[in-house]
């Protein structure tokens, strides 16, 4: 037991998971930086919580109590399908505790507000976008802990799973209800101060991931980064594109029109990174977690490129096809309206006028019965 408590110094002359890592961890937490960054994701992770809950309306949560197609769908989506597909990675990889412990965290995490963006670019259903993802923040606070200690089993006998803060986890997920509960407040009170705070919130997801890349990548350094195993890129990449595909597979499944389709398949595939980043940086030591604080990054990066050729073919292939939807419904009711106009009679009792040559007008009176 005493051995296994200190892993990245035991391993500090194998391979590029071991001292290495440990270094980087040591180098991570000592430079003056690391307070300010820490500072910068819980204030990036609040503004976003926010902004999430500027974007909820009350009626809407009525509705979907009533009819709680989202809250399933974001149920099976976040915390059945990506925790599974996030444990099956790592173990088809085999990838170390360390790094294990990252994508069940990423995986475990509810879903974040790029998908609510991505709804928008792709004509999705937004508020069913909103609700899962509003669902699936509330969910977390006690089935994120369930399923990371579940699928930690695996690696149960190491300090890291043994270390593991799931307390420290509920925590952090626990404060993000009070800036949700504020921006709920905010939208029933001023719903134009909240849709302004929507706005900031989705540029700020954008700005702080940037930031967030650039002083992490400084802060390990180049060396560090390059040292990362090439199966935990690659779990990177395959990640986001098995939750686009299951979303989509899942809505399918559930028999929803095309626009709900893309709508889930973009909610189960981007999740909630500044929450995982908050989680790695604000719960593990540096000296344990090294390196793998890049992993939510990185899915943030892959999540984003993979969405954005997404909403990329939606333009060029499938746009065609929703406009022409759209324009049969209204053409349906434009149909039906001229077909109403042209039953109704004119009822007069002066008369029509009719032309029988030109120039010529005749004005026939019309029998009326008394």
């Amino acid at each position: 037991m005493a051995s296994s408590a200190q892993p990245p110094a035991a391993a500090g002359d194998g391979g590029p998971d071991g001292g290495s890592l440990a270094g980087g961890g040591e180098t991570f937490g000592d430079r003056s930086l690391s307070q300010g960054l820490s500072v910068l994701v819980g204030l990036g992770l609040c503004v976003t919580m926010l902004g999430l809950g500027c974007a909820v309306e009350l009626g809407q949560l009525g509705q979907q109590l009533r009819r709680p197609v989202g809250l399933l769908l974001a149920l099976l989506g976040q915390f059945v399908a990506m925790p599974l597909v996030a444990f099956l990675l790592a173990v088809i990889f085999a990838l170390d505790e360390v790094a294990a412990v990252a994508v069940l965290l990423c995986g475990c995490c509810p879903g974040g507000n790029l998908s609510n963006l991505m709804s928008v670019l792709v004509d999705g259903d937004m508020n069913l976008s909103i609700i899962m993802t509003a669902s699936s923040t509330l969910l977390a606070l006690f089935l994120m802990p369930l399923c990371l200690w579940i699928y930690s089993r695996h690696w149960i006998n190491t300090a890291v799973v043994q270390l593991l803060p799931l307390g420290a986890v509920s925590l952090t997920l626990g404060s993000t209800l009070l800036p949700i509960g504020l921006g709920v407040l905010i939208r029933y009170r001023h719903p134009r101060a909240a849709d302004l705070l929507v706005k900031i919130s989705l540029w700020s997801l954008l700005v702080t991931l940037v930031v967030l890349f650039i002083l992490t990548g400084t802060m390990l350094g180049p060396d560090l980064l390059a040292q990362i195993p090439a199966s935990v890129y690659a779990i990177a990449v395959l990640m986001p594109l098995a939750g686009y595909a299951l979303g989509y597979g899942l809505a399918t499944v559930f028999k929803m029109p095309p626009h709900c389709r893309r709508t889930v398949s973009l909610e189960t595939g981007c999740q909630n990174v500044q929450l995982c980043t908050a989680i790695l940086k604000l719960t593990f030591s540096p000296e344990l977690i090294g390196s793998m604080y890049m992993f939510p990054l990185l899915y943030a990066l892959f999540q984003s490129a993979e969405a954005g050729l997404f909403v990329l073919a939606y333009k060029m292939y499938g746009r065609d096809s929703y406009k022409q939807d759209t324009l049969g419904e209204e053409e349906d009711t434009d149909i039906s309206y001229k077909k109403l106009k042209e039953e109704e009679v004119a009822d007069t009792s002066y008369g029509t006028v009719t032309t029988e040559e030109h120039n010529s007008i005749q004005l026939e009176p019309t029998q009326t019965a008394l």
